[in-house]
């Protein structure tokens, strides 16, 4: 049987680089795509498929892809979305352009990545795109609404993708984690410093007393916080069931908001979360 391929966004820490090992030890064969040259270069040492992917430089999009796909032969059976950031602050203090930034990372690119994979998928008959959200693609909390913006959107892209896609042999999953080991937070520390001007701002008790300790000291893992390896195990099946499922939730908390949300009325369920 010809080997199965993926690429992989993100693989430079946490979710994707687990998934890359994960996958890997399953035999198919892993481009762990990374943001940065450096990130490249160390999986490459470790025996990876690596080539530099932002998801901000249609450019390096397409030479990655074109890098991938002159490998395999034209062919490429899976595409894992995963690379991201977030930009914590108070929408009230977040710059429309911060907004704009995040967004051609975690859904513009995206979208540019997989218009241009699905037509090799097409052509070759097959293919699985599984977009990774999160439990703030399902509800929103306060300090977040950069990121949530952007995994809110990532579900109505992919619903719709999945939709779309019926009357071809491309099925498309999400994945919604939840709170999962990462460097997702002190990867945010420079989005933070860049756009929110915090001590101007008329929130900056609120900022000192709750985000900006969150952020800046290390407290441990959160609770219900599960390793990356719990998101490998579903993207498996993902990938490799004959039927994969539209969505897959991962962590407690992703079960219990992805519940409440169908049976709760909205200022209930604001009066949950606003709790924690």
């Amino acid at each position: 049987m010809t080997e199965r391929s993926i690429l992989i966004t993100g693989c430079s820490s946490g979710i994707g680089y687990d998934a890359a090992l994960g996958l890997r030890a399953r035999g198919w064969r892993v481009f762990a795509a990374c943001r940065k040259q450096a990130d490249c270069d160390r999986l490459r040492a470790e025996g990876f498929d690596s080539p530099r992917l932002d998801y901000t430089d249609a450019d390096s999009i397409e030479t990655a892809l074109a890098q991938v796909l002159e490998t395999t032969g034209g062919r490429l059976d899976a595409l894992f979305n995963n690379g991201a950031y977030a930009l914590p602050g108070a929408l009230e203090d977040l710059p429309t352009d911060g907004l704009r930034a995040i967004f051609e990372t975690n859904l513009f690119g995206w979208h540019e990545l997989t218009r241009r994979v699905i037509p090799t998928m097409r052509a070759q008959g097959h293919g699985r795109i599984v977009n990774c959200s999160s439990v703030l693609g399902l509800v929103t909390l306060k300090w977040r609404g950069a990121y949530v913006a952007t995994k809110f959107a990532l579900e109505g892209l992919s619903d719709t993708l999945r939709l779309e896609m019926r009357d071809t042999p491309i099925r498309v999953s999400l994945i919604e984690p939840g709170p999962v080991t990462s460097r997702i937070r002190q990867n945010a520390i420079p989005h933070f410093e860049r756009w929110i001007d915090w001590q101007n701002s008329p929130r900056a008790d609120q900022y000192r007393a709750t985000l900006v300790k969150r952020l800046y000291r290390d407290a441990g893992p959160d609770r219900f916080e599960l390793p990356p390896s719990a998101v490998t195990r579903k993207l498996v099946h993902a990938l490799e069931h004959p039927r994969p499922r539209p969505r897959y939730y991962v962590t407690t908390p992703t079960y219990l908001m992805g519940t409440l949300r169908r049976i709760l009325p909205n200022r209930t369920l604001d009066w949950i979360i606003a709790k924690g």
